[in-house]
């Protein structure tokens, strides 16, 4: 038999063949591919040698649409490659895979009709589940995943989306402390950096933070400009350091700002930090803890966000019932960046 041919005969191997060549019933072979089913080990035995002789294996995909759960679940995110995003979809594929899913992953670069292209790939594919990381889809359309019986999780984007599930951190709380933070440690001239993506998560932190200084009189120059990403954070240090009213203390809206920041701050400016200078970001990205920048920050908790996360794609949350919005605290990680 040609290569080919052996191909072809062995992709259409069913399981009536397994049943036939182990000498079991045809359901036997169906238990002993389904997890937790009952098969006693003699006949496991018998499918499993006959599978592997025959090239047999189980097609997931038909029998999740028979059963109405695909067990895919797509992940939705703008910048895949960001050290943030990155970990995050790490963290929950691993939480995810542990559970039996296959992960769809779904980048969409930042663009909203390629989020709703993205959106729409999901329904195609019948995935049980979509978690949107970041990125913003139509809300129209999210109500249209759920109305066809998809779960969609909401991660850091809390929209008043029915039956949608929310799960995001205290981003309001974090912001609000790092302003008092920079309060304690003796800086009054303050400056936010932040950037145009005006995602929900980072719009809750610049507000926060300026609500938070004028509560307490506090002046507070804003930089909100380009993307989210250290090139922001370096433009804005020129910016704010170049001007006369430099600022005593920093408050960068995520890490990667924060160390555009910091470079500038001290290689063009010639700026000791904590001593000139004191900055604080958001995330706790690996390089955040890197010695060239010890920088004081605020740990969103990765292992809890992809815990949550798989405990509503599984219905498996207190109480038997999905609560819509979850909010987790995040962790002050304090760091050489902020004088104490």
């Amino acid at each position: 038999m040609s290569k080919a041919k052996s191909k072809a005969a062995k992709s259409s191997v069913s399981a009536n063949r397994v049943a036939a060549l182990a000498g079991v019933s045809r359901s036997a072979v169906s238990r002993t591919f389904t997890p937790g089913a009952s098969v006693s080990a003699k006949t496991r035995a018998k499918v499993l040698a006959a599978a592997e002789e025959l090239g047999y294996h189980v097609n997931h995909l038909a029998r999740g649409l028979i059963q109405h759960r695909s067990g895919i679940v797509c992940l939705i995110v703008s910048e895949i490659g960001a050290p943030f995003q990155a970990a995050l979809i790490e963290a929950v594929t691993a939480r995810l895979q542990a559970l039996g899913k296959v992960v769809m992953l779904l980048s969409t670069a930042g663009q909203p009709e390629n989020a709703a292209a993205a959106l729409r790939q999901a329904l195609n594919y019948r995935a049980e589940a979509t978690v949107i990381l970041s990125g913003g889809p139509p809300a129209s359309l999210i109500a249209t995943c759920i109305e066809n019986g998809q779960r969609v999780i909401l991660v850091n984007r809390d929209e008043p989306i029915s039956e949608a599930e929310v799960v995001l951190v205290q981003n309001e709380a974090a912001a609000r402390e790092a302003c008092l933070m920079l309060r304690r440690a003796g800086c009054r001239q303050l400056a936010l950096v932040s950037s145009n993506a005006g995602t929900p998560s980072l719009v809750s932190r610049e507000r926060s933070f300026l609500d938070t200084a004028a509560e307490h009189g506090l002046s507070v120059r804003i930089s909100r400009a380009g993307p989210t990403g250290y090139a922001t954070g370096a433009e804005a240090a020129r910016r704010l350091l170049g001007a006369t009213d430099r600022p005593e203390g920093v408050f960068c809206t995520t890490d990667l700002l924060a160390l555009g920041f910091m470079d500038v701050a001290r290689l063009d400016f010639r700026r000791k930090i904590p001593e000139d200078l004191c900055l604080i970001g958001f995330d706790d990205i690996p390089q955040a803890g890197w010695r060239g920048y010890d920088l004081t920050t605020f740990r969103q908790p990765l292992p809890a966000l992809a815990d949550r996360i798989a405990a509503s794609i599984e219905g498996d949350l207190e109480g038997g019932e999905a609560t819509r919005v979850t909010a987790l605290p995040v962790e002050i990680v304090w760091r050489g960046s902020l004088r104490p």
